[in-house]
């Protein structure tokens, strides 16, 4: 049996709510097995025993939104590419993700999603693959972003109905929706339908809001914005419980904004993502995005048009800069890190929180989100060196 010791858990209180707790043990194999008071608790010979050290102990973080990491991209067609996401991801500690799509050739989009169907099969060695993100390519020409605007189609749930099992969460402009049941036919089918890259005005973001889409892909990015005559889809997703990825890396969204979007969520509905790309983890210099070029510096990656194209953020830093931004407590970040995207991806009964009977999926971090090591299925696949 693997067991931790000396850490600052945090847990959901009678309420689901995430607190903090101290002096408890967390036992573990492939699945958190128990979690009793450490005055209780006397290790055995064979227990594998880490001592946490007085860092926070958490479920892994969830992150539904990735293209790429460490030189890997999901449009690669190297096999390997996903294994390497996965794994850095894993350093990150992110334990569950959803691999993303872009907007190309409809074939290479299939082959990327037949080779996440694998993924998801295998026994992971990193972060678990859970499915796909499908940005794309049902999306606006007039809020494309970086994404290739030959290969915009519109959205018809023929093409995406081989890939249900899948497709998790599609990214579609709900004004390029022609096809009566679109939207109720991804949600019979399990699939989350975000509103994003779209040029829809608030009355139609609220209409498809209304019909099933529960979720927004990167809010303020690639969307119509709030203004006190035309709402816009930001304004569609403030006034309703759709739940909202935020990229935080103060580039995409301002801290004040992320405060206003905070506030007017009431601290719900919200969901950290990266977004980053093949970049993210790498020095400065030129990459790429969905077959085009992509210029990095800092934290801050652009077309050569100055179009922001993606992020290299990484997870962890990216719920520091949220924590510091919000002023929140850690087991608040790490909730909407956690528990918000697992509960809508329909797998809370299985991670998203550290309680007995789940995947050890579990990260050790500090109060700077800096990472001591990240387990996946009881396995440590990451440990500070």
């Amino acid at each position: 049996m693997n067991v931790i010791q000396n850490g600052i858990l945090i847990l959901p209180d009678e309420n689901g709510r995430f607190a903090a707790r101290t002096g408890l043990v967390l036992c573990y194999d492939a699945r958190i097995t128990r979690i009793v008071p450490a005055a209780e608790f006397s290790a055995a010979a064979d227990d594998t025993v880490i001592d946490a050290a007085g860092a926070y102990v958490a479920p892994g973080f969830v992150n539904v939104h990735i293209h790429g990491a460490d030189g890997a991209d999901t449009m690669d067609e190297d096999a390997e590419a996903l294994g390497k996401i996965a794994a850095f991801q894993a350093r990150t500690g992110v334990t569950s993700f959803l691999p993303t799509t872009m907007t190309c050739a409809y074939d290479a989009v299939e082959r990327a999603l037949d080779r996440i169907r694998r993924g998801m099969a295998e026994e992971p060695h990193g972060a678990r693959i859970l499915g796909a993100h499908m940005e794309g390519p049902f999306i606006s020409p007039a809020k494309k972003g970086a994404q290739d605007e030959q290969y915009i189609l519109p959205p018809t749930f023929e093409k995406i109905a081989p890939y249900a099992d899948v497709i998790k969460i599609i990214t579609v402009a709900p004004e390029m929706i022609a096809e009566d049941g679109f939207i109720e036919s991804c949600r019979t089918h399990g699939i989350i339908v975000s509103l994003g890259h779209t040029a829809a005005d608030y009355e139609t973001a609220r209409a498809a809001i209304a019909r099933g889409a529960t979720h927004i892909t990167h809010l303020c990015n690639a969307m119509t914005g709030l203004n006190h005559r035309q709402p816009g889809v930001l304004g569609a997703a403030l006034d309703s419980d759709a739940n909202c990825e935020l990229i935080t890396d103060n580039v995409h969204v301002h801290p004040a904004m992320q405060r206003i979007i905070y506030a007017a969520k009431r601290g719900a509905h919200i969901i950290p993502i990266t977004d980053s790309m093949r970049a993210c983890g790498l020095s400065d210099g030129i990459s790429e995005l969905g077959g085009q070029k992509v210029y990095v510096k800092g934290t801050r990656a652009t077309l050569a048009d100055g179009t922001i194209a993606g992020s290299v953020l990484r997870m962890n830093d990216g719920l520091r800069i949220l924590r510091e931004n919000l002023d929140a407590s850690i087991p608040a970040v790490v909730e909407m890190a956690t528990r918000t995207p697992a509960e809508e991806l329909n797998v809370y009964d299985k991670l998203g929180s550290l309680s007995v009977g789940k995947y050890a999926d579990l990260v050790i971090f500090d109060e700077d989100f800096r990472i001591r090591r990240t387990i996946v299925g009881g396995t440590s696949c990451f440990v500070e060196a």
